[in-house]
């Protein structure tokens, strides 16, 4: 039988979730890193949501993540990382527990303007024992704190990750997920050593 690529010349391929608090940019972070054209399932606010969906801090948000957005980035020959984003909204949280099944790792993206909205997504990851890098998305209008600043306020383990980054810069979002990749390699190496 003839086989035209070797199998050691195939990338590995590994899920990983956006997820966090709504309104706080994982679409934007999907759609800006990812090198294939992302599918988005965004949807217009309607008066509907009035008294659902809490828009404090996002009043101009007009659209909303109902299902959720996918990419793909490779990171070298090696390596590609499949992304689904999250929807933010309470009523759609239930399809969380459908898309971390076989993810490998999370970016938890936070707004220092709302940062209690994080506090939910990292204790779903936590809860289920997949690990997850801070990313604060640093939008023009929140004051800049410091990651150390950043995780005391979140109270993460000093192991975990929390970096900086803009959501809209494709660099930006290629970092955190290289800074992810290295924190998922680095447990893996420490739980067999």
């Amino acid at each position: 039988m003839h086989d035209n690529a070797p199998s050691g010349d195939l990338a590995a391929s590994v899920k990983i979730l956006v997820a966090g608090g709504f309104g706080v940019g994982k679409t934007t972070m999907v759609s800006s890193v990812s090198e294939i054209a992302p599918l988005r399932t965004e949807e217009m606010i309607t008066e509907l949501s009035t008294g659902i969906d809490d828009l404090s801090g996002v009043e101009r948000k007009s659209t909303t993540t109902v299902a959720l957005d996918f990419g793909r980035i490779t990171l070298d020959e090696s390596l590609v990382l499949y992304l689904f984003g999250t929807p933010g909204q309470d009523r759609f949280w239930f399809l969380w527990d459908e898309l971390v099944r076989g993810a490998l790792g999370a970016v938890v993206l936070a707004d220092t303007r709302r940062l209690e909205n994080s506090f939910a997504a990292i204790d779903f990851f936590e809860r289920r024992g997949v690990s997850f890098t801070i990313a604060v998305n640093c939008f023009d209008s929140a004051h800049a704190y410091t990651t150390d600043e950043v995780r005391e306020a979140l109270d993460v383990d000093a192991g975990t990750p929390v970096v900086l980054c803009d959501a809209r810069d494709r660099d930006s979002c290629k970092s955190v997920l290289i800074t992810l990749v290295e924190h998922l390699i680095a447990k893996a190496s420490a739980s067999v050593a």
